[in-house]
């Protein structure tokens, strides 16, 4: 598997080449660290937390909590469906 280094994508890979893969360093300064003021809610995966790219996009991201009862495959499909729909609260 080989990631692009360039911009705020760190790749995809061909298992999840409906997901981008971000850098650690983008999200964490587009969420302010994770900072409990951008904390949107806690779903059955662990917290989700609104962000802000350099370039003025909005994203949510999610977070697996490790005491969650489902894992990183439901995860992906949950937000490989978040991102099929078209909806403007999404």
């Amino acid at each position: 598997m080989r990631l692009r280094k360039e911009g705020p994508f760190s790749g995809r890979n061909d298992m999840d080449s409906e997901l981008p893969f971000f850098n650690l360093s983008v999200i964490l300064r587009a969420t302010g660290h994770f900072s409990i003021v951008n904390k949107l809610g806690e779903g059955g995966f662990g917290p989700v937390y609104m962000g802000m790219l350099k370039d003025g996009r909005k994203i949510a991201v999610k977070c697996l909590s490790k005491t969650s009862s489902q894992g990183v495959a439901e995860l992906k499909n949950g937000v490989i469906l978040i991102t099929k729909l078209q909806h403007r609260n999404l």
